[in-house]
């Protein structure tokens, strides 16, 4: 133990000329740094009870840090008496204070300050108890300096003036820069220098004096979490040497516990694989190192590392559990299933289903030869996924899945089963009271187990399902419950799972209601946000990019900017091939380019008939009627939409039914037979005003007044004059939500409507100011020949 110790600060895997592979047979050694935390725990300790009120109330607040500081990895002294000085500022001074004078005097002072460590154990009431954390950190720091030989203790009272030089040589520079901004400042005061000239000398003194915190990866052990990195801070990651056992477990399990809850205040890939590489780099059988590089590699989509990461933690893991227990049970057994498993788990999210099924087919073995029915019932989920992801929705499969997790007492695989067979039945059509029923089920399980990370799944599904059927008063409540609600558990000391995929997914639906509604600012600060709490590097990140192309194509679409929508197909087609078909089959048809139109939507429709998908399929039916209008072919276009009708009511969503409705009333309008079509319409109007976007409202407004317009031309004067005035409030309200749409092609057509009906009223003032408005529009927009009324 003493010569890997004596090697720490040159090579430590060489040892008397002998590689040694594991060097976390040390527990832990002396470090400069730690002897910086030695002198904070000494000053804490005897300083017990001495202060104020307010000091006193500061040191508990530093006792709060005790742990990450004790379980961190090392820091450079100005970033520990920073971290100190938050809490208390005089305990940061004096750990300064006791620290220097260490490095400035002589070897004695150091040995007798481990010396007087031992006193805080004496006494009848010691100020540190030896089997508290301290104490034990404390004891094992001791024990560690006194086996160490005079040359050792020499190198390391070396390190420790080095380490002490360091923070002055910063803090020189520190100063040197603020007396060089104070001066600049004060010349820009006094007028001597004009704002331009400036500017550039303090950039250049920025660039000349970087600060210490970007030079180094830091963990911020305030709060717990990785500190915000930077291209900076990443690429100047420092190979440091060998970490303690604790040191590394702590790392590795606080990265874990990010990239899982909040990736964003994880360290970057490039950070956190470098960070792994000098970890492996001495001790490459760590097996939870390998995990964790498995992790990190998912996150940029990277097969090959994630694989070979992969490969390497299960064969470390066998190679030391066969130590110990390696029976069928818990040894090789055990990890050799797990391992097919994992294996299954990655081929099937990168799409290569035939090696995932041989894989699960050999984990499926292997649990059954052990009788692990905890493997067997996560097996069985996975063989749900692949099938599902096969095209084929087995739900045999689950209701066995959730079954049988009932029975061996497995809370949290029973309601993944439950919320996967209630996303089935949604989309096999099943109606919305049914599935909240199930969801009800599923939502016992969680509070009743505290399974936090599932109740915010859960929100999120019932936003979704919501967000389906044509609910939006609903999806919008279901939203403001998972943002208003705390999670149960705590991540890392204050940082709460606010970073899951669920999260995500609310965050998106709340920004797409927000720009339904007309209200584009409010959504543009959404998805500033997400584009925040989820990078483009992290794995949650395509959810916000579909939503904000989806977001700024109807924003382009309803203000008739095709050009710009056109050229955000391709981008969403990246995202999702369907759906970037379907956008694109619209632009085609707003351009009047009927044929490549229809063509699209033929592929299309083989497309969602084949995989199943109804919403997108009704669609694609309710468009190509749209098709059928632009050729004037009205009496075509009714069958399909007859046909979307059925199958919106068949799978219950109510808002693609009031959609078909009124499509199926404009037809009947064109057809001639407008009092159909307004008995038709009053079916539809009522779900669109109330779940409705704002486009939507304005166009059932207009179509309102369109039929009541029609179906007066045969009645007295005096019924056609009242029914023209109410035609004209439905087509002010039109026309306010057409105003909060911004589509001003629509506007136009309002107001040509209004001018003609004020000009047979004989209200010449107010036909005029229609007509003025209607010119002004219509000098700014592009016209393809459709009329605005029959």
């Amino acid at each position: 133990m003493a010569s890997v110790h004596e090697s720490m600060f040159f090579n430590p895997m060489m040892a008397n000329g002998v590689v040694h592979a594991n060097i976390f047979g040390i527990k832990d050694w002396v470090t400069p740094h730690k002897i910086s935390i030695l002198v904070l725990l000494h000053e804490m300790a005897t300083c017990k009870g001495q202060g104020t009120p307010e000091v006193e109330t500061r040191r508990l607040h530093m006792n709060k840090l005790n742990l990450p500081l004790l379980q961190g990895p090392d820091m450079t002294l100005d970033q520990l008496l920073k971290t100190i000085g938050e809490c208390c500022p005089k305990l940061a001074s004096a750990v300064s204070t006791r620290v220097k004078l260490m490095a400035e005097g002589e070897l004695k002072d150091m040995e007798n300050f481990f010396y007087s460590l031992q006193n805080v154990f004496s006494g009848t009431e010691p100020a540190v108890h030896k089997t508290s954390v301290i104490g034990l950190f404390l004891r094992h720091m001791i024990l560690a300096y006194n086996k160490l030989s005079f040359s050792q203790v020499y190198k390391l009272y070396t390190a420790l003036q080095q380490y002490y030089q360091s923070y002055e040589k910063m803090s020189s520079r520190t100063a040197e820069r603020e007396d060089t901004d104070m001066e600049l400042t004060s010349l820009d005061l006094e007028g001597k220098m004009e704002k331009e000239e400036l500017e550039f000398p303090l950039r250049v003194g920025q660039i000349q004096y970087p600060s210490h915190q970007s030079e180094l990866v830091t963990l911020s052990v305030g709060n717990g979490a990785a500190a915000g990195h930077s291209p900076k801070l990443d690429d100047e990651v420092s190979d440091r040497g060998p970490l303690s056992q604790k040191q590394a477990e702590y790392f590795l399990a606080q990265q874990a516990s990010l990239l899982k809850n909040n990736e964003n205040k994880a360290l970057s890939p490039a950070a956190l694989q470098k960070e792994l590489n000098n970890l492996l780099k001495f001790n490459p059988d760590f097996s939870e190192a390998h995990y964790l590089s498995y992790l990190n590699s998912l996150r940029v989509q990277d097969y090959f590392s994630a694989m070979h990461s992969l490969l390497h933690y299960f064969d470390r893991l066998i190679l030391t559990g066969s130590d110990s227990k390696s029976s069928g049970e818990d040894g090789f057994g055990r990890s050799l299933r797990y391992a097919a498993l994992n294996l299954a788990a990655l081929n099937c999210r990168f799409g290569h289903h035939e090696q995932a099924q041989f894989a699960l087919q050999e984990a499926i073995r292997i649990a059954q030869e052990s009788s692990d029915h905890v493997c067997l019932q996560h097996c069985l989920s996975w063989l749900y996924i692949l099938e599902q992801m096969k095209g084929s929705d087995n739900a045999v499969l689950v209701e066995h899945s959730v079954k049988k997790a009932g029975q061996l007492g497995l809370p949290y695989l029973a309601s993944l089963g439950i919320q996967s067979l209630v996303q089935q039945r949604a989309f096999s059509g099943r109606s919305a009271n049914k599935l909240m029923d199930a969801m009800k089920d599923s939502d016992m399980l969680h509070w009743k187990h505290g399974l936090s990370e599932l109740i915010d799944v859960s929100i999120a599904q019932k936003t979704a399902i919501w967000k389906m059927y044509g609910q939006s008063t609903m999806a919008l409540q279901q939203t403001q419950l998972l943002l208003y609600m705390h999670s149960l558990e705590s991540v890392n000391m204050d940082i709460h799972q606010n970073n899951t995929e669920a999260m995500a997914v609310v965050l998106c639906h709340l920004a797409e209601l927000h720009a339904e509604q007309g209200y584009y600012s409010a959504a543009s600060e959404i998805l500033k946000h997400l584009k925040d709490r989820f990078p483009p590097h992290s794995q949650h990140a395509k959810i916000w990019m579909l939503f904000d192309q989806n977001i700024q194509f109807n924003r382009a679409m309803s203000d008739g900017k095709y050009h710009i929508a056109d050229s955000l197909v391709p981008g969403i087609a990246a995202l999702n091939g369907p759906e970037g078909l379907y956008r694109k089959a619209l632009v085609l048809k707003a351009q009047n380019q009927i044929t490549e139109s229809y063509r699209l939507l033929q592929k299309l429709l083989v497309h969602c008939q084949k995989k199943k998908s109804t919403e997108m399929l009704i669609k694609v039916l309710i468009l190509e009627a749209e098709l059928f209008w632009r050729s004037s072919c009205h009496a075509v276009a009714v069958p399909l939409l007859l046909k979307a009708l059925a199958l919106s009511r068949e799978y219950h969503l109510e808002y693609l039914t009031s959609e078909a409705i009124l499509h199926l009333a404009f037809s009947q309008l064109m057809l001639g037979i407008p009092e159909q079509a307004l008995n038709v319409l009053h079916m539809a109007i009522e779900p669109i005003l109330a779940n409705g976007t704002v486009l939507d409202r304005g166009r059932a407004m207009l179509l309102l007044a369109k039929c009541q317009v029609a179906s007066a031309a045969t009645c007295p004067t005096q019924e056609k004059a009242e029914a023209f005035e109410s035609a004209l409030q439905n087509l002010n309200e039109s026309k306010m939500y057409f105003e909060k749409a911004d589509c001003s092609e629509r506007i136009r057509e309002v107001l040509y409507i209004q001018a003609r009906l004020f000009n047979t009223l004989g209200k010449t003032k107010e036909r005029n100011k229609c007509a003025m408005m209607f010119r002004q529009l219509h000098q700014e927009l592009p016209t393809y020949g459709v009329p605005l009324l029959s």
